[in-house]
């Protein structure tokens, strides 16, 4: 186990614990290393840095570090033991039967301890990379600790390691402190574990990334402007970005890259521990840097070009209100560049994915792989084109997102009063296109089954609904929010105009929640569904046989486990089935599964609909929700029930259990792991254990936010002060 303390903010302490778990005594070499990242050129003989042997000390072992731009560090090593040196650089030779530029390279202290080549490193003690070489013999059941020191200060203390674990009891009695104060009281011992290591994840989850795509393209000879081939590389189009932050990484061991629409739920769960940070992260990729000039949001290094779901908006006003919330302090700056680099973002959508102009969007990819019967990023075998209602309730979403952004803004900036409108009406016209005025078979809703479907639209412009149950048919419930009653009433002249638009274009509200029908405190409703279709997809939603899992909402109804979906092409039968972990083809990818499994993203944005709706509705609007009791349950109720079974994937159940760890005995039962937790990608349907990238903390750390938010959460106090309520701390903590 390592651990990290800081001294100060250039003084790193690091503490080493090696364990001998087994029932004999074991030798054991460890090898704590520091090495300058490659940034200078061989070709031109730029100079490098240099780490090499500091003198100066009676005792301990110490390696120095010297570096041109960053000044000096010097690493204290607690006993006198071997330094070993190479260089940072590739072996050539081995790779590519190149000569080496240098007689040392950077796998040189492998060859050294592993297969003892001491020719291999240099003799001279220096270099670009180093090890100091630990040889343990540890006996059974005991454990060793090592203690290194890396910091600014010279060699001049002979005892660097006197006030060693003070500092680390100091940071650890700090630690504790911190995470009691913004842990709601009424969680339990195992909750509050859950919501912390949670959060460690995310923090840990941080790197630093560096993409010159100019660069690369120039490099790989696909550049747009100076290569004439018709060369089909990734990321042509983005040679403007220029890369080079510390960003929150979805993984970043096994997806050491940013993705967007993970970043916007990683936000959220960072908000918790580091605004800044947070808000920084969500500003990043609306810079002129990351943004494509058109106004598309890069996806990820893999092509940067495909669609991701546009959640940027309802990230920066959750963030916003929830430091408005706790801080009592509004961050009007923040949202005001969050909305200005959100304009051309919105017009990209609106331009490029909505290529008939009748509010039907086709925004392919939309980052749920395998979730619908065609491969969504490619041309469809039957010719045509889908128009999806992932697509239209994201982009609902996103213009209710952005009138509430403008009404807020509007307070200090009158102009953006105009813009109020503009996505209120937009809000409109994509909520309607989804089931026009009529029972008509190329609509999105399907009256008779009570649920929201893709269209296949043909190239002959026929059309036909594709029936798979699935999360596709669920988000449309996500484009739901509440606007306070007062939010509106400072701005009259919107109000105006708002009814004389409703007034000519009434038949836009004849299918959807009226948004001038006040409900609890005065409130009014924007939402795709209206109370009667809101019944149906819920009583959808809430079966145990469709989506209601015991461990949240599935991304796929258990219908299609004994009623597979086929649609047939030219004899050829595509095929959707029920499958609840790994996908069982390596369809359109096979990266990850949405044909079943739990995903935290879209259980997140269901439960905040939720409450939203419950703002709205009050206490008189409730639900069958299977719990045992048999009773009937408010929205806010159902909303703290998902969250519970969400929870239930990490916390120990009544047979001592945790369902996260599927059969793995060793995490099951071994004192030494059962408690160290992972967070998934995405989760077993039915059992609830870990599927996908075991340690992608990413978008599941939003756990930490569901258990902060109910367990503080009060029903009363959402219906007094509405859906933001939600957001605030547990009175105990105030």
């Amino acid at each position: 186990m390592v651990e990290y303390a800081k001294a100060a903010p250039e003084d790193l302490l690091i503490r080493i614990s090696l364990s001998n778990r087994g029932s004999q005594a074991a030798d054991l070499h460890l090898l704590p290393t520091l090495w300058f990242r490659k940034t200078w050129s061989d070709a031109i003989g730029e100079k490098r840095p240099e780490l090499g042997v500091a003198h100066g000390r009676d005792t301990g072992s110490v390696i120095f570090a010297l570096h041109q731009e960053l000044g000096n560090r010097f690493l204290y090593c607690d006993t006198d033991v071997r330094l070993v040196f190479t260089e940072n650089a590739t072996n050539e030779l081995r790779l590519f039967g190149k000569p080496n530029h240098y007689p040392y390279v950077k796998d040189g202290i492998n060859d050294c301890i592993v297969h003892g080549r001491s020719e291999a490193v240099n003799p001279q003690r220096s270099g670009t990379k180093a090890s100091a070489h630990y040889q343990l013999h540890i006996g059974a059941g005991e454990t060793k600790v090592v203690r290194l020191r890396l910091t600014d200060a010279p060699p001049s203390n002979p005892t660097p390691f006197v006030d060693f674990e003070d500092v680390f009891a100091a940071r650890l009695q700090e630690a504790d402190d911190f995470y009691s104060h913004i842990t709601p009281s009424t969680l339990s011992a195992d909750e509050r574990l859950v919501m912390r290591q949670a959060l460690a994840g995310m923090l840990w989850s941080k790197q630093y990334y560096y993409f010159d795509v100019d660069a690369w393209l120039s490099a790989h000879r696909a550049h747009p402007l100076w290569d004439r081939g018709t060369s089909d590389s990734r990321n042509r189009s983005w040679a403007h970005m220029v890369n080079d932050d510390i960003i929150s990484m979805p993984d970043k061991w096994e997806y050491p890259w940013y993705a967007t629409w993970d970043l916007a739920f990683q936000t959220v769960a960072l908000a918790i521990v580091d605004f800044d940070f947070a808000k920084e992260q969500l500003s990043l990729m609306l810079r002129d840097v990351y943004m494509h000039p058109t106004g598309q949001l890069p996806a990820y290094e893999w092509n940067f070009g495909d669609v991701n779901p546009p959640v940027h908006a309802w990230a920066a006003l959750h963030i916003y209100r929830m430091e408005q919330e706790i801080r009592g302090s509004r961050d009007f700056e923040f949202l005001r560049r969050a909305f200005h680099g959100l304009i051309p973002n919105f017009t990209w959508w609106v331009n490029r994915k909505d290529t008939t102009g009748r509010n039907l969007f086709e925004g392919g990819f939309l980052g749920l792989d395998n979730i619908g019967v065609f491969d969504r990023s490619r041309p469809l075998p039957t010719g045509g084109h889908l128009e999806q209602a992932d697509g239209n309730a994201w982009m609902a979403l996103f213009a209710q997102n952005m009138f509430e952004i403008a009404l807020e803004l509007a307070q200090d900036d009158p102009s953006v009063e105009e813009n109020a409108l503009r996505y209120f009406e937009h809000y409109l016209r994509i909520a309607t296109a989804m089931d026009r005025l009529g029972d008509l078979d190329d609509e999105m809703w399907d009256e008779q089954e009570g649920f929201f479907y893709d269209v296949l639209r043909l190239p002959d412009q026929t059309a036909a609904r594709l029936k798979v149950r699935s999360i596709v048919g669920l988000l449309p419930l996500c484009a739901s929010t509440v606007i306070e009653a007062e939010s509106v009433l400072k701005f009259p002249r919107l109000i105006e105009r708002a009814r004389r638009f409703i007034k000519y274009q009434g038949d836009l509200i004849s299918n959807i929640a009226r948004p001038d029908r006040p409900g609890v405190a005065n409130r009014l409703l924007l939402s795709v569904l209206s109370e009667s279709k809101l019944r149906r997809v819920l009583a959808c939603m809430l079966n145990e046989d469709e989506f209601l899992s015991p461990y949240g909402i599935r991304a796929l109804s258990r219908y299609h486990l004994k009623h597979p979906y086929e649609f047939d092409v030219h004899g050829v039968a595509y095929r959707v089935s029920y499958e609840p972990a790994e996908s069982t083809t390596g369809l359109f990818g096979g990266n990850s599964n949405w044909r079943g499994p739990i995903w935290f993203p879209v259980n997140a944005l269901i439960i905040r609909a939720l409450v939203q709706l419950y703002s709205y509705y009050g206490e008189s609007f409730k639900v069958e929700c299977p719990t045992g009791s048999g009773s009937l349950m408010t929205l806010f109720q159902v909303a703290q029930e998902l969250t519970r079974r969400l929870a239930g994937i990490f916390l120990r159940n009544r047979e001592g259990r945790r369902p996260v760890f599927g059969d793995e005995k060793k995490f099951q039962t071994d004192p030494y792991w059962r408690d160290c937790l992972l967070f998934y990608e995405y989760f077993h349907g039915d059992n609830g254990a870990g599927i996908g990238a075991s340690h992608q903390t990413g978008w599941t750390g939003l756990i930490a936010k569901l258990l902060q938010a109910f367990g503080s959460a009060r029903p009363e106090e959402i219906l007094r002060h509405g859906a933001k309520a939600a957001l605030a701390y547990d009175e105990a903590l105030g």
